[in-house]
């Protein structure tokens, strides 16, 4: 599941749920309309990113619900793009006729990030360190411009505008998802009437960045980094693998290594006691994800992302307070209970800022092995809470 539990790594050994949307999807591209100023004030001459859809607009276009991707993923959330595709999208489960998110009812979008790290799997589109920059005919590698939460929102926006979205209904996302979804409703407050916070951050405070920021670090530290600009030569592959070892442990939950590895060994009659090269069973599989992953993403794009990631507080405020001023949508926030990564405490402090100011808010935790996980593969638990939230 390339979108889903592979983008997870070592989560791929876990099963997700069942599928729930049986149609087939189709990856689309939407190039923004002139050049792109982001947030810092840099210029991107052209940027193009892919989306996909799911149901029909309504006349009013008012009936959509727009579902951002957490940091690893795509826009691909739920149906296959071929009958033979071994898994489908991340939500799969939730979608459908008669499931929350009612193909029926509803008219569904998610969009590719800007930088995203699957560029290589030939089904993303987005635009980032690796694309070329038309000025020069080479990949921007370091030349590519500090990109934030904002920007990928600001595309979005462009993009319903073109499709004639005129509310959302909901917008609702997990992890990086959930960053989206915030500025989403400060920036917007008058266009959306939901939001559902999954596995949420609405400002990533000290501890966040400095535990993000090593994921991109370990990346550099590669020789073959060569500060971005290694396109056309060897890739930082042994980099990006350490990083995406530390990123699935970091999105984990000690549970989950109880569960699925104990203290097995790698190979039964290599007891890791005798040799310092006999490993544990949790070791090479986590070995084999990380690496899996890392041949199948882009480092230029992954130190990119990490980047928006860290720079994100909702609404551009430092004070947290300030910047959820604006939210004014109806809010579900819905954390991991044992999230590692993104802390349930910090999602209560949210929950009691939005209530203090008067904002309606309801909140509730995702249980299961897999700490921040959980808010992509066990969002079936959470199916009646958010089919009751959007009806409401």
């Amino acid at each position: 599941m390339r979108h889903g539990l592979m983008a997870l790594g070592l989560a791929a050994t876990v099963a997700g749920p069942a599928g729930a949307y049986d149609g087939l999807v189709e990856k689309q591209s939407f190039t923004y309309p002139g050049a792109f100023t982001t947030v810092g004030g840099a210029t991107i001459a052209q940027v193009k990113v892919g989306y996909e859809t799911l149901g029909k607009l309504d006349a009013a276009g008012s009936n959509a619900i727009l579902i951002p991707h957490f940091f690893s993923g795509t826009s691909h959330f739920a149906g296959r793009y071929k009958a033979d595709d071994k898994a489908p999208g991340y939500w799969d489960a939730l979608v459908g006729p008669g499931k929350p998110l009612d193909t029926d009812k509803y008219f569904l979008i998610s969009v590719d990030s800007l930088c995203n790290i699957n560029v290589k799997d030939g089904i993303a589109v987005t635009t980032g360190p690796a694309s070329i920059d038309p000025g020069t005919g080479k990949p921007y590698g370091s030349h590519f411009p500090e990109v934030q939460i904002r920007d990928f929102v600001t595309v979005q926006k462009a993009l319903l505008d073109k499709l004639g979205v005129k509310k959302l209904h909901a917008v609702m996302g997990a992890s990086m998802g959930s960053m989206q979804s915030y500025e989403w409703a400060a920036s917007y407050p008058s266009m959306v009437e939901r939001l559902i916070a999954v596995i949420p951050s609405a400002q990533a405070d000290a501890y966040t960045i400095e535990r993000v920021r090593h994921w991109g670090d370990i990346v550099k530290l590669d020789p073959n980094w060569k500060h971005g600009d290694y396109y056309g030569g060897p890739e930082p592959l042994d980099g990006l693998t350490m990083a995406f070892k530390v990123l699935s442990l970091d999105t984990l939950a000690p549970e989950w290594g109880a569960a699925q590895f104990g203290r097995k060994w790698a190979d039964p009659a290599k007891d890791p006691a005798k040799s310092p090269d006999n490993l544990y069973a949790v070791e090479t599989g986590a070995d084999a994800a990380a690496l899996s992953r890392a041949k199948a993403a882009d480092a230029g794009n992954f130190v990119c992302l990490v980047r928006a990631n860290e720079l994100f507080t909702v609404g551009g405020k430092d004070d947290l307070a300030e910047g959820l001023k604006t939210v004014k949508a109806k809010t579900l926030l819905l954390p991991s209970h044992n999230d590692h990564l993104l802390f349930a405490d910090a999602t209560r402090h949210v929950r009691d800022l939005l209530d203090a100011q008067g904002t309606k808010v309801e909140y509730h935790e995702l249980d299961g092995p897999l700490g921040h996980v959980n808010g992509v593969v066990g969002m079936g638990q959470a199916a009646a809470i958010v089919q009751k939230f959007l009806a409401e």
